[in-house]
């Protein structure tokens, strides 16, 4: 079955945090008026979710579940669900989970907020490479955590671990390091952490007696013949590896609010269950399992289209904007345009107004400018932004 990835997609009017929402997320706290919307909309660029509409199975199958008419209190009690996901890992990644260790959360970000005060004190520390996804430096602010950087080197756009800087942290007592959130793939550099990677920062965490939790949200969306290596099974006998997986990147299901989190260590996984019930969507339910079990072919499609339109945007900034450094990451859909060679980016709510007014809205974010690989139109209007940022500073 080939799928229609230029399908232009109206949200409006649905209540989308990336449609409906910019105004209040975006300028909520803004002291002078947000941007009026032109005529024609905005190129909204600023949330992370993709631009396709969800794969047919799934709609299908919460159509279907919608037919059964009443939408009641859901556990999972069937053992298929745990099947699904357990041969979909197999498939993909040559790694299955153990079904015991597997809880539920509304997503990714709540799990990270629920294991903080779970796994340390409040004079531990939460260790983070940065630059970071911002809800992991929330995820310890939540529970009051000190939250310990430890910056990756950037040598002219590929991103690595600092494993000295890495190890001088874990071996400051006065820091009280007891987790380290580890982005695997990597938001937002979009590095797809080879085997040897994973190996020596896990294996310093252990060392150091420290929580790893892995958010794998992103597992699933690395360019086409990159394969991603679940942290878990670096060390499949270490109960002190937590993964976090979801269909919400993957499938465009963000909504859809049921993650995955595999907690292997029996104790902890006894006390999140106390404090945390387990009820779930039932509509949720269907849309997990149908992504597992009946898109893969789905998958294909949308991980060499979004290649392709990687490709094309370096292709295009090479050309046309030359001074705009892009290299296409080796996982996400995201991609990061170092502009600070073309403007002061030191003050990023101007920058923000200045695309906004040029109908693209982006993620601010230092000297990058995030937008999502997943439409065409959007990138072109993004690189005619870009221009006009050129001649703007010419």
């Amino acid at each position: 079955m080939k799928y229609d990835f230029d399908e232009a997609v109206d949200r409006a009017g649905t209540d989308s945090l990336t449609i409906d929402g910019w105004r209040e997320y975006m300028f909520g706290a803004h002291e002078g008026p947000a941007p009026e919307v032109p005529a024609n909309g905005f190129i909204n660029l600023w949330v992370a979710d993709m631009a396709f509409s969800t794969p047919e199975p799934v709609l299908e199958a919460i159509r279907s579940r919608l037919d059964k008419k009443i939408l009641g209190y859901t556990r999972i009690y069937d053992r298929d669900y745990y099947e699904i996901f357990g041969a979909w890992c197999e498939r993909h990644y040559g790694y299955r989970f153990q079904e015991e260790s597997i809880v539920f959360s509304p997503g990714i970000i709540p799990a990270l907020n629920r294991l903080v005060p779970l796994l340390t004190h409040e004079e531990d520390s939460i260790l983070i490479l940065t630059p970071s996804y911002a809800p992991f430096k929330k995820a310890g602010d939540y529970s009051g955590r000190r939250v310990v950087d430890c910056p990756l080197r950037n040598n002219e756009g590929h991103w690595a671990v600092d494993f000295e800087a890495m190890e001088q942290a874990l071996s400051d007592d006065q820091q009280r390091i007891k987790a380290f959130f580890l982005c695997n793939p990597h938001n937002p550099t979009g590095r797809v952490w080879r085997r040897d990677e994973l190996q020596k920062m896990i294996a310093l965490c252990l060392k150091h007696d420290v929580w790893v939790i892995s958010d794998e949200i992103h597992c699933d969306l690395s360019r086409s013949g990159v394969t991603h290596i679940p942290a878990a099974s670096i060390f499949p006998e270490n109960h002190k590896i937590i993964t976090c997986m979801s269909t919400s990147k993957t499938f465009n299901l963000a909504g859809n609010l049921l993650a995955n989190i595999m907690i292997p260590d029996a104790s902890v996984r006894a006390e999140w269950l106390r404090l945390h019930d387990d009820f779930i969507s039932p509509l949720s339910l269907v849309a997990n399992k149908a992504a597992w079990s009946e898109c893969d072919e789905w998958l294909t499609q949308v991980r060499h289209y979004i290649d392709e339109n990687f490709r094309f945007l370096q292709d295009y900034l090479g050309t046309y904007h030359p001074l705009a450094r892009f290299i296409i990451p080796e996982g996400t859909y995201l991609a990061w345009i170092d502009i600070s060679r073309l403007v002061d980016v030191s003050n990023q709510e101007e920058v923000t107004l200045f695309f906004a007014n040029m109908r693209v809205y982006c993620l601010k974010g230092g000297k990058c400018l995030s937008v999502t690989a997943t439409g065409t139109s959007a990138l072109i209007w993004l690189v005619h932004a870009l221009c006009l940022l050129r001649d703007s500073t010419a």
